[in-house]
């Protein structure tokens, strides 16, 4: 949490950036979860402002994290897709400089009236659960959709080759699993030798890739209207396939009948293809499919790790070291023991 001097130091910050006059904080306080920064969301009440305060969003790096993240990647992300038909909230400042606030963050509007669910809940949408769906996977088609090179993403994240777009995702993922294993990871060790030896085609164009677009990481407004898209802290260039099998992981499902636990799968494809302009390839997804169990497992590791070392005291560390963990190592080795790719 931050300090009585930290608090005034951020209402003297927005004072200067916003050119307003003097700014008072109200009603500060930690939003829950959040595995890489912590998250915070407060009023800033100003004689300048429309109504006399607006809501923000702050988002700081914490001493260690579940996820290894750049803030200003996640910065252009949310600069890069606002008033582009993708709902983001607007982005205000970055900064790097640790004198302001202890650790480097930035801020954002806050998006309010919006709620957001959990896939771990049993039914997290109720009725409006196949209009969510619908939605869902339109923006993920609409963030396909978008030519990187007319985004901000070029200039914070590398720009792969697209026959290279794999490799680069699990060289970064086998790193993980090496560097951070408290224990030997068999079963990802054969998920990684399987997704070597049968790499999936290269993606026609590259596209902005969410990197943890998925249930939990949005806001509705409880009518079955998703009002703000999150959580871009992973994004990159890369194949949009990577994106679509992630966020049909079956951790994500509360229906595991169901594609994100909302809508039939081809039902679900068929409003990603029309809102990206692009083909879905069904073998390519596969192999991104069995990639995303993996990349889950390898943040449960990491994430084991920094509750062990006593990097991060937050329980949710420990509950996805364990939990999450466990399920993505049961789903990796069924998916072993009941398919085969090129003979293997």
């Amino acid at each position: 949490m931050l300090t009585h001097d930290e608090i005034a130091t951020l209402a003297d910050y927005l004072a200067q950036t916003l050119q307003t006059g003097p700014v008072r904080i109200e009603n500060f306080s930690r939003i829950p979860g959040g595995a890489s920064r912590e998250t915070y969301r407060f009023d800033a009440v100003a004689a300048d402002f429309d109504g006399g305060s607006r809501g923000f969003i702050l988002r700081r790096d914490p001493p260690d994290s579940l996820i290894d993240t750049e803030r200003a990647l996640e910065f252009a992300a949310y600069r890069s897709f606002y008033g582009r038909g993708v709902p983001v909230p607007e982005a205000i400042a970055l900064v790097a400089d640790e004198s302001v606030l202890g650790r480097p963050f930035f801020i954002m509007e806050r998006i309010d009236h919006g709620a957001s669910s959990s896939p771990f809940q049993p039914d997290p949408f109720g009725p409006h659960r196949e209009a969510i769906g619908r939605d869902f996977f339109s923006i993920l088609g609409a963030i396909a959709a978008v030519d990187p090179y007319d985004t901000e993403m070029p200039g914070v994240v590398d720009t792969p080759a697209p026959e290279d777009c794999w490799r680069r995702e699990l060289d970064r993922w086998q790193k993980v699993i090496e560097t951070d294993s408290l224990e030997p990871q068999p079963i990802a060790m054969a998920a990684i030798r399987r997704l070597r030896r049968n790499p999936p085609q290269p993606p026609p164009k590259l596209a902005v890739v969410h990197g943890d677009y998925r249930v939990g990481n949005f806001l509705h407004d409880g009518a079955g209207r998703i009002t703000a898209i999150l959580d871009w802290e992973m994004a990159h260039i890369g194949d949009p396939m990577e994106d679509l099998a992630w966020a049909l992981d079956p951790l994500w499902a509360s229906n595991p009948a169901l594609a994100a636990g909302l809508l039939d799968f081809e039902e679900a494809i068929r409003h990603w293809q029309q809102a990206s302009g692009r083909r879905f390839n069904a073998e390519a997804f596969q192999w991104w499919s069995l990639f995303a169990n993996l990349k889950g497992l390898a943040i449960w590791i990491s994430s084991s790790k920094a509750y062990h070392d006593g990097k991060n005291a937050d329980p949710i560390l420990a509950f996805s070291g364990w939990y999450c963990a466990t399920r993505h190592n049961k789903i990796i080795a069924d998916r072993l023991s009941q398919t085969t790719w090129g003979g293997l």
